[in-house]
This record gives C-alpha cells, sequence and structure tokens, in this order.
C-alpha cells in the first residue's frame, strides 16, 4: 500500500480460553473464556491490553478509532499526511462460526529430543531394560564418543553434528511446534556439538526452550560406548554448552542452558556435586533437570549406589540438585518423607502419564503432590512417551488419574476415603492447568506464559474444531440420489461439533478427541512460528 504507518501492535479478535491464575494453595483450576480484542506490542511481544466489550464489527471500529489504529491489511488507502497520529495493527481474528479460539501455548516441561525417532517403540521392557535396548543405541549417534585417554570431545561447533541428528532435532522441533507447544525443556545427548545444533534450531525456529547436554559418567550403569570419560569432564563438557547457549541468545529470551545429569545412577558422586556447584556458580543460578523415582528397580538401585543418602530425592539434596530451579521428572514412588523434601526445596515436579503407562512405571498420585503444596507441570517424555503432544499428556493425566483410586496400594493407603472419595481424579481444566500455567510455574516463568495476563509474552495457539454440518438434504436422501460422498468441511480431526454443546463441552470435546490438525497458528513471543492451511 506503501504506507509509512509503523506496525505497533498486532490486534486480535474473537474468542480467547485459559484456565485461572490460582489465588491460593488449595484453589481448583476453571476455565476462563472472554471475547473481545486483545493487542499485542510488536516491540516485545507482550499483552498490552485488551477490550472484553468489543464483540460486533462496529464496537471494533469504535476500539481502531478510539486508540488512533488502522489496520495495515485493510484495502482502504492509508492518509499518512494526516495530522492525527496513526498506529499501524495487523489484525487476527479467531473464527466463531468455525469455533476457534486462541489458547495459551502448552509447556512439555520434559522431553527427550534425540529419542524421537524411537517414539513409539519401547517393546515389553520396563525403564532400566529400555535404556540400554532403545535409548543409548539412538542416543550414541549424535557425536563421536569422548576420547577415553584426554576425556575431551574435540569438536563443538553445532555443524559438526552428523547430519542426522540435525534432521531429528529439526523434527522433533517442528513436530511439537505444530502441536502446540511454545516451551521445552530438552535433554540432547552427551555430545557438545549436538546439544549446541538442539540450542541453534530452537532459536532459528522460534521455540522457546531449555537445552540440558545430558550428563552421564559412571561406568558401573553407563554402556561403554556411550558415557562421559570422567566427572571432571562431564562439568567441563557442560560449561561449554552452556556458554554457547549464552552467546546464542545472551539475553535468554528465548534459549537457556538447563543443567541435566540423567539422573543418580548414571552419574558418580563427584560429577553430581560439581554439576551442583556449577549451577549454583551462576546468578540467577541455573535450572536443572533430572529423574525420580520413575520405576521400583531404579528406586532400589539409588539405594544400592547411594547408601549414605536418606533416599532418592536425598541424593539430590545432597549434591544441591534439589532447588526451587529444578524439575524431577515423574515423581511415581516418592515417599512421604521424599514429598516433603522436594516441597520444602520448592523443586517441581513433570508429570509424564503417558510414559509413565507405557513402561509399565506406574501412577503418580498427581493430586497428593498438589494438595501437599508441589508444583506439578506436564511432560511427554518422549520416547518414553509415544507422543509428542502435551495435548494426549492432559488426556492421560486424566486418565489414569482415574485409575489410581482402583490400584490395591491406593486402597491399601485410604481404607475409609470417606468424603475424599474420588478425589484424586482430575478434571479436564485442571489438566490443561498443567499444561499451560503448572506448566510455567515449573519452569520458573509463571509471570511469563500461560495465560493472557498483561505483560504476559504472546506464546498462544489459534485452535479451530470446525464448524457444524449443516445440509438440506438428509444423508438417507443423498444414498438414494446415488450420492455416497458424505466428506464435508465441517470437523476438523477428530473433533465433531454439533452445535449443541457449550463452550465448556466443545473444550472437553478438544481435550479428549483433539490433536495437532485442530492447531491452526502458533505464536512465541508475539512471533508467528507454525501456520497449518
Amino acid at each position: 500500500m506503501g504506507s509509512t504507518v509503523e506496525h505497533a501492535f498486532n490486534v486480535y479478535r474473537g474468542t480467547f480460553i485459559q484456565t485461572n491464575r490460582l489465588p491460593a494453595s488449595g484453589s481448583t483450576p476453571t476455565l476462563c473464556r472472554n471475547q473481545g480484542a486483545l493487542w499485542v506490542s510488536t516491540a516485545d511481544g507482550r499483552i498490552k491490553g485488551w477490550d472484553w466489550e468489543v464483540h460486533e464489527d462496529a464496537d471494533f471500529g469504535k476500539l481502531m478509532t478510539q486508540k488512533s489504529w488502522v489496520d495495515l491489511d485493510s484495502a482502504e488507502p492509508i492518509n499518512v499526511s494526516s495530522s492525527a497520529p496513526r498506529i499501524g495493527v495487523k489484525v487476527i481474528t479467531a473464527n466463531e462460526e468455525r469455533n476457534e479460539f486462541f489458547f495459551p501455548g502448552f509447556i512439555d516441561t520434559h522431553i527427550h529430543a534425540p529419542q524421537y525417532p524411537n517414539a513409539g517403540l519401547f517393546g515389553s521392557t520396563t525403564l532400566l531394560d529400555w535404556l540400554n535396548t532403545y535409548t543409548f543405541p539412538v542416543e550414541s549417534g549424535f557425536g563421536k564418543q569422548p576420547d577415553p585417554k584426554t576425556g575431551s570431545q574435540t569438536q563443538t561447533n553445532p555443524k559438526d553434528t552428523p547430519l542426522h541428528g540435525q534432521h531429528v532435532y529439526d523434527q522433533v522441533i517442528a513436530r511439537t511446534l505444530s502441536h502446540g507447544t511454545t516451551c521445552a525443556s530438552y535433554f540432547a545427548t552427551i555430545h557438545i556439538p549436538a546439544t549446541n545444533a538442539l540450542a541453534a534450531l530452537c532459536h532459528a525456529r522460534g521455540q522457546r526452550a531449555f537445552i540440558g547436554r545430558v550428563c552421564m559418567d559412571e561406568p558401573k550403569f553407563c554402556p561403554t560406548y556411550y558415557c562421559d570419560a570422567s566427572a571432571e569432564d562431564s562439568v567441563t563438557a557442560t560449561r561449554e554448552t552452556i556458554d554457547f547457549i549464552h552467546s546464542l541468545d545472551p539475553s535468554g529470551r528465548l534459549v537457556k542452558p538447563i543443567v541435566t545429569p540423567r539422573f543418580a545412577p548414571t552419574c558418580s558422586a563427584p560429577a553430581l556435586k560439581g554439576l551442583g556447584d556449577l549451577a549454583a556458580s551462576f546468578n540467577p543460578p541455573l535450572h536443572i533437570q533430572t529423574h525420580i523415582s520413575e520405576n521400583l528397580n531404579e528406586v532400589a538401585l539409588v539405594k544400592e549406589l547411594f547408601p549414605q543418602s536418606d533416599s532418592y530425592a536425598g541424593v539430590y539434596d545432597d549434591y544441591n540438585l534439589l532447588t526451587r530451579r529444578t524439575i524431577l521428572a515423574h515423581a511415581v514412588h516418592l515417599t512421604a518423607e521424599e514429598r516433603k523434601l522436594v516441597r520444602a526445596r520448592d523443586a517441581k515436579v513433570s508429570h509424564c502419564p503417558a510414559s509413565n503407562s507405557a513402561l509399565g512405571s506406574g501412577i503418580c498420585p498427581v493430586r497428593t503432590l498438589i494438595d501437599e503444596g508441589i508444583t506439578v507441570g506436564l511432560g511427554t517424555d518422549v520416547s518414553g512417551g509415544y507422543s509428542p503432544s502435551i495435548l494426549e499428556a492432559a488426556r492421560q493425566a486424566c486418565l489414569v488419574s482415574r485409575l489410581l483410586g482402583q490400584t490395591v496400594e491406593w486402597q491399601k493407603d485410604h481404607p475409609d476415603p470417606g468424603d475424599d472419595e474420588g478425589r484424586e481424579k482430575l478434571s479436564v481444566a485442571e489438566s490443561l492447568y498443567l499444561a499451560t500455567r503448572g506448566g510455567a510455574a515449573v519452569i520458573d516463568m509463571a509471570e511469563e506464559v500461560g495465560g493472557f495476563d498483561r505483560e504476559m509474552l504472546w506464546d498462544v495457539q489459534l485452535i479451530h474444531l470446525g464448524g457444524v454440518r449443516e445440509r438440506e438434504i438428509s444423508p438417507l436422501e443423498t444414498f438414494s440420489n446415488g450420492d455416497a460422498d458424505l466428506v464435508h468441511t465441517g470437523p476438523i480431526g477428530n473433533v465433531d461439533i454439533f452445535g449443541t454443546e457449550t463452550w465448556e463441552e466443545k473444550i472437553q470435546k478438544w481435550v479428549w478427541s483433539g490433536d495437532d490438525r485442530n492447531v491452526k497458528a502458533v505464536w512465541v513471543g508475539g512471533r508467528l512460528v507454525h501456520t497449518r492451511r
């Protein structure tokens, strides 16, 4: 149009659905729905305001005039010679007839990027067997084994990552974005260049991410072909990836490092101590991620390897790895004493229900964790988890919570549940809270992402469920006329809307039947990073 009016805001119109910010511990999440307009600054990608009274086109026109906004995509010419200041905006509309709505982006608090080729491959093995059969072999292919004599990794450039590894990382980022994941906490491999490549690809594609080089130096557990040469090498190599990520994104606007001891059995005591000291040496301290109490055999192994520690959680606490910036994946079999310790240190938990079911690890008592004041989010745990979708994790969280009360162990601990019977079950609203605001709290970004609060980053997905199928002729008459083609443009994916549902019921249908086909667009920090035509 030849306009010189500056593009200052993106203005979003339509329906906005989110979970509420919990006013106090013990509060129950609910779904909130607003309709109107919301605007985001193009300068910093943050929400600057909204007007929930803007419903009709006339109302929106008044808002545009009041704000001195001009639609840069309008067919009408912009009068730049006018003395009145004009502020350029672009308008993005969620189509009500197609049941479209804006929803906060999902946060995956635990995912193994190099394992993505193995998604859906876990056979009939349990955790420890699965690691040796599937996981360690695929991860080892992302680079060369460190020199056993010097412990050094001569390559650090991301481009030194094998081409196959680069393709895997690019694919898992693209796939998680397509499922509405705006932020992911990734485990990489022991390789410096491959870890740096994952960070560089997340940064280029625009996905918010925490990137962790996996640390594993314990020869008693780690395979000889995939192991850090020493505890010192494990810490030094981790520092190199931290330095690269800080140089890639000095402000930490998009990509941040996270210290990543794989889990206690793969790390020697000196490595654990070195990693705890490394995380604490930064201001603020670096985030930490690891696994805990996923499998009963694993718990027994930790007790055998670390007899000096009181518990599995105690091992991490002994080495300064249990902090308010620590993400503990799984936490299926924590004891009451361990839960108290986790809460006291304000460490966070990533609940990975699909993985726990797939590997037969058990059912995490999420309600108990929440009731005891522990912050919980959701993780896909690819490839222990078969799907890169946090929406799938949300529905699995609901499902396994419904089974928890049927287990012998639960019934033994709750012989007379009384008024609390069935309390362990999670609702759709609660699972979506874990997927958004809960996840934001886990990654220490509760004030930044997870909702539509003022000054939050626009990390958001546009969901479309499709319209209601309307036909002037009945399906029976269609068949009788020889036209059996019932394919139409109404529903999208597996979600069928018939026009009788309340908005809450539409959300339930999305959670139980939705997939990536329902994700029309994704923004991270105000930047459009994924669209589906």
